[in-house]
């Protein structure tokens, strides 16, 4: 597959979901932007005192991790591949009177919008899946890292992605085979959308990532791995805590998240 091909698949299909996720009751907008923040207890406690730190968000979205960070201090820059997502992560840094940067640029040509270094580099939850190449990822984590910085990584597992959509059976290959190609139906922040379009996305088992990432010099600082999901964003949940989410008979069974920091 040509570069520009899912980069322009998965472009169209992350500007339809911007207006139907600014919209969700999932991503609690207008709590957002009374004050609530978005981040979950896993990263709040990775990122811990982030005043005055630079940090740079991978695949922000529309921006409320980002922004969320910026209440606490930091100085963050966002990137994401929709241009939709941009303008809407631009118009709540305005609204909001925070000082976070954004600019639209998918992962891999970030390097040429981007000249500067960060103390953290910050990418979490559904991100890694979006791209084809971890160690064309692990290189430009590296670049933007200064001496001493750090990657934190919250991700969920790969072993829920070779489950198909209701935790039936094994679905996926493992380790990354090929590229999977489907056509989305809603979106896991409303289920009830009816927007439909094709999507292209790579399953990343561990050793692909943490071996990308000890290739280009990185050095793993902590590595864990939860049984619960901090999102309702999957079918057959059921919630044993606040932000905890397992699946219906498999509660404590299967992993679901892990969260990886890695030091330059």
């Amino acid at each position: 597959m040509e570069n520009e091909d899912y980069l322009k698949i998965n472009k169209d299909l992350w500007n339809a979901k911007v207006p139907i996720h600014v919209g969700s009751d999932f991503y609690e907008q207008k709590e957002f932007m009374a004050g609530k923040t978005s981040l979950k207890d896993i990263e709040l406690h990775l990122l811990a005192d982030i005043k005055d730190k630079e940090v740079l968000h991978l695949q922000c979205h529309f921006g409320q991790d980002s922004l969320s960070m910026a209440r606490m201090g930091a100085k963050v820059t966002g990137i994401d591949l929709s241009d939709e997502a941009i303008k809407m992560a631009i118009q709540m840094n305005d609204e909001l009177g925070l000082d976070a940067q954004f600019i639209c640029a998918d992962v891999y040509s970030s390097p040429e919008f981007l000249n500067k270094k960060f103390d953290i580099v910050y990418t979490t939850y559904g991100v890694l899946g979006w791209l084809p190449d971890m160690q064309e990822w692990a290189q430009v984590v590296r670049h933007f890292l200064k001496p001493g910085g750090k990657m934190i990584l919250v991700e969920f597992h790969p072993f829920v992605w070779t489950l198909d959509e209701n935790f039936d059976h094994v679905k996926y290959y493992y380790f990354n085979k090929e590229d999977i190609t489907e056509l989305e139906e809603g979106t896991y922040a409303d289920r009830y959308s009816t927007i439909k379009y094709e999507s292209i996305s790579w399953n990343h088992n561990f050793s692909e990532v943490f071996q990308s990432l000890l290739n280009v010099g990185l050095h793993i600082q902590h590595f864990e791995e939860y049984d619960y999901s901090p999102y309702a964003c999957f079918n057959k949940l059921v919630k044993i805590g606040e932000d905890k989410y397992q699946v219906e008979g498999l509660e404590g069974k299967i992993p679901m998240v892990y969260s990886l920091v890695v030091k330059a």
